[in-house]
């Protein structure tokens, strides 16, 4: 089985854990992996658990991709 690593926004930490907005879709994530996490960055979680932190540059390319490839961008 193959997992898709798409970014998703953190909007809200508390303590190792964190609340990751994708695209309205909000999750719960670890962060214990990623301890320099603040509101407002990107991160790539896998099973549960946010495991890199990405420029908000490449996580909106990467996002906008995904929209293209699932026909969501009206562009």
């Amino acid at each position: 089985m193959m997992c898709l690593a798409i970014p998703g926004k953190v909007i809200k930490i508390c303590g190792s854990t964190a609340i990751i907005d994708y695209g309205g879709v909000r999750r719960e994530a670890r962060i214990d992996f990623v301890p320099d996490v603040k509101v407002g960055d990107y991160v790539i979680v896998h099973t549960g658990f946010a495991i890199e932190i990405l420029k908000e540059k490449d996580a909106l390319e990467s996002i906008n991709a995904w929209m293209e490839v699932l026909g969501g961008n009206d562009e």
